[in-house]
């Protein structure tokens, strides 16, 4: 079995070189402790150690260039008449994609404008996963710029190219100095916050891996943990409710039941996590390969937590660009890079092809010729194929979903006759569909069960730090 180390870092390879820095003291801050996740879908009353920290005045900053489209007509609702709210999310080589997307995903459904900016010498950079993003900007364009949030991405190597930038511990160190909220995930509080001097006196979390590193009085085995301006927590499995407890910060309360509400997430126990029907196996005597196609307005959450989850059980993933160029803009302005266009994936075969959610992707994916060709195929040699969100359309379009249980985003799923029961995930026979958003990591995880059974998805789970059942 795996180690939890080595499902945080999934393809460890060779580092570039990249300048060292000395650690840098902040000042020393009161802490305070926020349970964010059983607040979100029960509202408590606010005491002082959730006040909500803001800048007293509204930032003026452009909008941001990348165009950002609606997952769903029913996301349309994002908040517009709060101040404006400026936040830093900074990448690097080895950057956890599932963090840094979730972030800056969730925070600009709640109407922050979010900008991404490359540590490295170039805007593209390899997470750690393998999926290449493409930032807004580069961290020396930042040096200048004030911020209502810093908040730091984890994954291995990438929390280490964070700490040994030097424009961004001098940003994020003033943002501490100056009271302001800054916050950090995963392997980042350890290897990035830790060397600044950014965590003292404060009350922290991290990922279980690197529990042993961070001050033992301090620590805390929470999900999140709030200590004055700083938030951390523990992996991509606390991903939406370390963006939710920022969003709260950021905008209130009701600002971040609502986008919790949208993204799907739900009260621990309020849906079940899985239904299956006219259960098959899904084995192969070699290594299976997936196919995940993408286009413009895809929803960028979902793409990146099925390729990193699946790649984590080295499951071989080829994501596949349907349009000109292998760069897709994603659903929240997100740039993705393909590993090949469509046409070139087509000439191999794949075990299951899986089709990411996204309204304006889901409208694109069902054009595109070759995928429709590649999809009744797929179906016509008995192979597996699925579907999450929006997506799940694309399939009852072309005759997909006929006599077949399934599920899909609730803006859709009314439309498409489906029969279910509210699970989050469903699976039938070949047929794997889920709700899409925050239900994606169930939807990937039983992908890999199906594969490999519950030991490996357990060993994946637990390197998440995603709660699965144990039996």
């Amino acid at each position: 079995m795996e180690s939890m180390l080595c499902l945080l870092s999934p393809s460890p390879t060779k580092l570039p070189p990249f300048k060292k820095l000395t650690s840098f003291s902040a000042s020393k801050t009161t802490f305070s402790s926020l349970s964010f996740a059983s607040m979100i879908f029960s509202p408590q009353p606010k005491t002082p150690s959730t006040k909500i920290r803001s800048s007293s005045k509204p930032i003026k900053t452009p909008s941001p260039k990348t165009p950002i489209t609606s997952t769903s007509a029913q996301e349309s609702s994002t908040p517009v008449s709060l101040p404006l709210k400026k936040v830093l999310v900074p990448i690097g080589y080895g950057t956890e994609e599932m963090e840094a997307v979730i972030i800056v995903d969730v925070l600009r459904r709640a109407g922050a404008e979010v900008i991404v900016a490359s540590v490295e010498p170039q805007l593209e950079v390899e997470a750690a996963g393998g999926t290449r993003l493409v930032a807004d900007t580069s961290i020396s364009k930042c040096a200048n710029e004030v911020f209502d949030l810093v908040a730091l991405p984890g994954g291995m190597p990438g929390s280490a190219r964070l700490r040994d930038c030097d424009v961004l511990r001098q940003i994020t160190s003033k943002q501490a100095e100056d009271k302001r909220l800054y916050g950090a995930i995963c392997a980042a509080p350890a290897i990035t916050l830790l060397p600044w001097g950014l965590l003292r006196r404060k009350q922290m979390t991290g990922h279980p891996a690197f529990m042993d590193k961070l001050p033992t009085f301090w620590a805390v085995a929470s999900k999140i943990q709030v200590s004055g301006e700083l938030t951390t927590s523990r992996g991509p499995g606390t991903s939406f409710e370390f963006a939710l407890s920022l969003v709260d910060q950021l905008f209130g309360e009701s600002v971040a039941k609502e986008i919790g509400q949208l993204l799907l997430m739900q009260a621990d126990g309020d849906t079940q996590r899985k239904e299956e029907y006219n259960k098959v196996e899904w084995s192969f005597d070699h290594n299976p390969r997936v196919l995940l196609p993408i286009a413009n307005g895809s929803e960028e959450i979902e793409i990146v937590a099925i390729v990193d989850i699946l790649r984590r059980a080295k499951v071989d993933v080829v994501v596949a660009s349907i349009e000109n160029s292998v760069q897709i803009l994603a659903s929240r302005g997100i740039k993705i890079v393909a590993d090949m266009l469509i046409g070139d994936a087509a000439e191999s075969v794949y075990d299951l092809i899986i089709l990411p959610g996204g309204h304006a992707g889901a409208e694109r994916l069902h054009k595109s010729k070759v995928l429709k060709k590649l999809l009744q195929e797929q179906d016509t040699a008995g192979r597996i194929y699925g579907a999450v969100c929006s997506s799940p359309a694309v399939l009852h379009r072309q005759g997909l979903l006929k006599d077949k249980r399934a599920t899909a985003h609730p803006s859709v799923v009314t439309k498409l006759n489906i029969v279910s029961n509210g699970a989050k995930v469903v699976i039938d026979g070949k047929l794997i569909t889920s709700k899409g958003l925050s239900t994606v990591t169930d939807f990937a995880l039983a992908i890999v069960s199906k594969l490999f059974g519950h030991a490996r998805t357990r060993c994946v789970a637990e390197g998440l730090v995603f709660d699965y059942p144990r039996s």
